[in-house]
């Protein structure tokens, strides 16, 4: 090898572990892998920390009402698809959390109180709306549409991300749909293994400040 060759490789080799030192860490986490606490305001005043439900199974729901992609979950009040999913988990015991990353002045932006007129509004039975206008938190499990669901079983691990059945479609036609994640909830609740823990979340990307 040639003395230029080798010095053009050496610069090359520089440089790639310099992007690799100055690249961030992949947003997101891993299916099995431990849930990243976090703190959030919810529509009710009160603070909620993921640690605080240690030993319950948690859902979490990111949620955008004027998404029209979200919103078809959400048609017919209390017999909607999302909320029949939602009084299905609190029957059970499991803790559901629906989380809205939009940015003030992005579409789906609410403070607590438009929060709280929406549970009214939709007859949803979330615990809580938690609000994450900064979109830390979107970020760091690495949301990206609205609906995207995760599973936290009790020992505090991912076991399910990705959408909630295997695509988009009319509200008359959801009940056709795969239920990925009630599937996937429902394993969790019997202590099996999830079969499938990864699926594509489909809708409205989450509208962040950034």
């Amino acid at each position: 090898m040639n003395t230029h060759l080798r010095l053009l490789l050496l610069a090359a080799g520089t440089a790639l572990c310099a992007l690799a030192a100055t690249t961030p860490a992949t947003p997101g986490v891993k299916t099995g892998a431990p849930a990243p606490d976090f703190s959030l305001p919810g529509n009710d005043g009160k603070t909620y920390k993921l640690s605080d439900f240690k030993g319950k199974v948690v859902v979490l729901e990111w949620l955008n009402h004027l998404c029209p992609i979200d919103s078809q979950h959400y048609v017919g009040d209390e017999k909607g698809n999302m909320q029949t999913l939602q009084r299905f988990a609190k029957d059970r015991g499991v803790i559901w959390l629906s989380v809205i990353s939009s940015a003030k002045g992005q579409q789906g932006y609410v403070d607590a109180k438009g929060a709280t007129e929406d549970i009214a509004k939709f007859k949803a039975a979330p615990l809580a709306v938690l609000l994450d206008p900064d979109g830390k938190v979107g970020h760091r499990y690495d949301a990206k549409t609205t609906p995207h669901m995760f599973i936290i079983n009790k020992d505090g691990l991912v076991v399910y991300q990705g959408g909630i059945n295997d695509g988009d479609r009319p509200a008359a036609d959801i009940p056709k749909a795969k239920p990925y994640f009630k599937n996937a909830l429902e394993e969790v609740l019997a202590g099996k293994p999830v079969t499938l823990s990864d699926t594509k979340p489909y809708g409205c990307s989450v509208k962040y400040a950034n």
